[in-house]
């Protein structure tokens, strides 16, 4: 069984067990987290897609740890110009193991 949930602007395809890294959510380690926007279960051949979302569905998931993603660079330059600049960003992130995938 898996779902196609979103989560931080994104859609991600789950199944029980699975490790999953998402934006950051409001939640400590250890701590347990419902995802309601559920858009798609499949079950072997019967899927289940929403309009938008699936009535009842949940996913629940686990909060291992908070974390920070690799550094993205953000390079701007204007040839000839002398017009150079250089950031760096760090997307903070929350790794989620998913427990429960649940139909109502």
């Amino acid at each position: 069984m898996y779902a196609v949930v979103k989560c931080g602007g994104k859609q991600l395809k789950v199944s029980k067990g699975d490790t999953v890294n998402v934006e950051r959510l409001e939640a400590e380690a250890g701590k347990s987290v419902t995802l309601d926007d559920v858009l798609l279960i499949g079950d072997g051949d019967k899927i289940t897609v929403g309009t938008p979302t699936v009535k009842g569905a949940t996913v629940k998931a686990k909060v291992l740890e908070q974390i920070r993603d690799k550094k993205v660079i953000v390079f701007k330059k204007k040839r000839r110009q002398n017009y150079r600049r250089k950031k760096g960003h760090r997307q903070y992130m929350t790794v989620l193991e998913i427990q429960e995938i649940s139909v109502k």
